[in-house]
């Protein structure tokens, strides 16, 4: 280690060797303990879909990146399916953009997911064949 730092002395200037071995016996303490805040908590947060434009306040909070999504969809499935559609659309576009993935839980559910997230998909018969 001596060597390292006279040769280090020698391209960059001049230390003393009292310095050099002080360098040698110093350390830095590291605090092991995590402290866990708020903002690194994920939210698992409902939301219902009744108008395409429910669909802003749900990509924001997704964009956030700490929030999981589990969206109600019944409501504008009943009364529009083109509205749906579009909504679902923008919904991919999304996680596209954010490296997340969506899916659907039954007929009524969508769960989407940020990048740091993963959803479990069964493989279907014709997958397995």
């Amino acid at each position: 280690m001596k060597n390292f730092f006279s040769s280090l002395r020698d391209k960059m200037g001049t230390v003393q060797e009292d310095d050099l071995v002080e360098m040698e016996d110093e350390y830095v303490e590291l605090d092991t303990e995590v402290s866990q805040s708020d903002d690194s908590k994920i939210i698992v947060r409902p939301f219902t879909l009744e108008d395409f434009e429910d669909v802003k306040d749900i990509l924001d909070v997704l964009r956030e990146g700490s929030t999981i999504a589990l969206v109600n969809i019944k409501s504008l499935k009943d009364k529009d399916m083109a509205e749906l559609r579009r909504a679902i659309s923008k919904f991919k576009k999304t996680c596209d953009a954010i490296k997340g993935e969506i899916a659907g839980l039954g007929e009524d559910y969508l769960i989407i997911v940020p990048n740091f997230a993963e959803i479990y998909k069964a493989p279907r018969l014709s997958d397995e064949i």
